[in-house]
């Protein structure tokens, strides 16, 4: 009677699936580079492991019995299954030396990360690119490590660690009759125009509008609405009309002056970028890899 096959039993299976494939015992111990004798007698102890005959032996080769050839298709189905279990092991053992997910907002992705990453040592990052609304999804269902996320967030059943601050801007084209303002804007004309904005779940816009009402003011319904942070720019750039956007993502344009940055008075648009974790996260690599992103300065 047989046996229940163990994990030494694949070797074995390696050798028998070969021997069906090639014909040829010797074939098969060639590959496995072992001994045609050592082969034999490895052979003939897995059908005495499942109890049934599996090749017939010939001078000219082998061929499978009917029994063999069904069992062989399934041993290469459990080969297959050896061998994705191998490589995602690996793949996980990989991850617990290094490999960070990470989803950060556009600001962040785009303009801020990039090359703290790259200084931040030997660490593999898998980046998703997402609105502030979206990374908090992310990071609340497992999906990725950590977050990046500009405020105002909600932060239950999440811990965050501030690592920068930032500041939006209202920006125009330098032929824009605001950018020949002679002092700040008054804040009631900025919520009265109809601006090119980022989407609401974004971050930078719910920053725009948290800071109008706190100051008692509802914005006007945007004249466009644009995910991308770079499509606003250049919209902007073109004449469409005025955005706003982080000072981190539009600091090569106010230095060439292809943007004019309007002060506003009476608005503040401060605001802090975030890491975001679930509560309760304790991996230490994550915890490194958000220190070594983080400004030495904040806390």
């Amino acid at each position: 009677m047989g046996s229940r096959l163990g994990l030494a039993d694949l070797v074995s299976l390696g050798l028998f699936v070969d021997a069906v494939t090639t014909g040829s015992i010797s074939a098969a111990a060639r590959a496995h580079q072992i001994t045609q004798p050592s082969a034999s007698e490895a052979l003939r102890r897995l059908e005495r492991r499942v109890g049934v005959e599996l090749l017939i032996r010939t001078p000219r080769g082998c061929r499978p019995t009917s029994e063999g050839a069904r069992l062989a298709d399934l041993a290469r189905d459990l080969l297959s299954a050896a061998d994705r279990f191998a490589g995602e092991a690996e793949a996980l053992r990989a991850g617990a030396q290094g490999r960070i997910r990470v989803a950060a907002s556009y600001t962040n992705a785009e303009y801020v990360l990039p090359a703290r990453i790259a200084a931040a040592g030997d660490i593999t990052v898998s980046l998703t690119v997402a609105n502030s609304d979206e990374v908090t999804a992310l990071v609340r269902s497992g999906a990725v490590d950590v977050g990046f996320v500009e405020g105002p967030i909600p932060t239950a059943g999440l811990t965050t660690r501030l690592f920068d601050r930032d500041e939006l801007v209202v920006l125009v084209a330098p032929d824009h009759p605001w950018a020949r303002l002679d002092g700040p804007l008054p804040l009631e004309t900025l919520v009265a125009t109809r601006l090119l904005l980022r989407e609401s779940e974004s971050g930078t816009r719910r920053t725009y509008e948290a800071a109008a009402a706190a100051a008692g003011h509802l914005i006007a319904e945007p004249f466009g609405v644009m995910t991308s942070t770079e499509a606003l720019k250049a919209a902007v750039r073109a004449g469409l009309g005025a955005t706003i956007l982080s000072r981190l993502a539009v600091a090569g344009e106010l230095a060439a002056g292809t943007l004019v940055l309007v002060p506003v008075k009476g608005l503040s648009l401060a605001r802090e970028l975030r890491a975001i974790r679930l509560a309760g996260s304790r991996d230490r690599a994550v915890t490194a890899f958000v220190q070594a992103v983080s400004r030495k300065n904040l806390s």
